[in-house]
């Protein structure tokens, strides 16, 4: 009896293990290609499980919407950000592996403030 009570308590870090890692796929940004963005920053969310930028791009037909997934303050905080890195009407230049659908968003790769500094991947 103590057995069969014990085998859901055994299972569980299996089944909760196994959506974790479903959640953190990269499956739907293309990691191959990286592009860059001049963009203003309109939010920067700093929020689990991850921090988001919100960016304005410029092209030739107009304003685009991005929005440009981060990992977590906690893993970004290691990196050197800060909850105040990034504020709206900044000018940055983004690095960003983009969707693989073809949508304005991606993963956050580097960024170049307008001072000249750099967090993540720039090159």
């Amino acid at each position: 009896m103590k057995r069969l009570l014990a085998l859901p308590l055994l299972l569980a870090p299996v089944l909760i293990g196994g959506s974790a890692l479903a959640h953190h796929s990269f499956a739907m940004f293309d990691m191959e290609r990286t592009i860059v963005l001049d963009a203003e920053v309109t939010r920067f969310k700093w929020q689990n499980p991850h921090a988001f930028i919100e960016a304005d791009v410029t092209t030739r037909n107009g304003v685009e919407k991005w929005a440009i997934e981060m990992n977590s303050p906690n893993n970004l905080a290691l990196a050197g950000w800060r909850r105040t890195s990034l504020k709206p009407g900044d000018k940055v230049r983004l690095w960003v592996h983009p969707l693989r659908n073809g949508a304005r968003g991606g993963n956050y790769a580097g960024v170049r403030l307008a001072n000249g500094s750099t967090l993540g991947q720039t090159s």
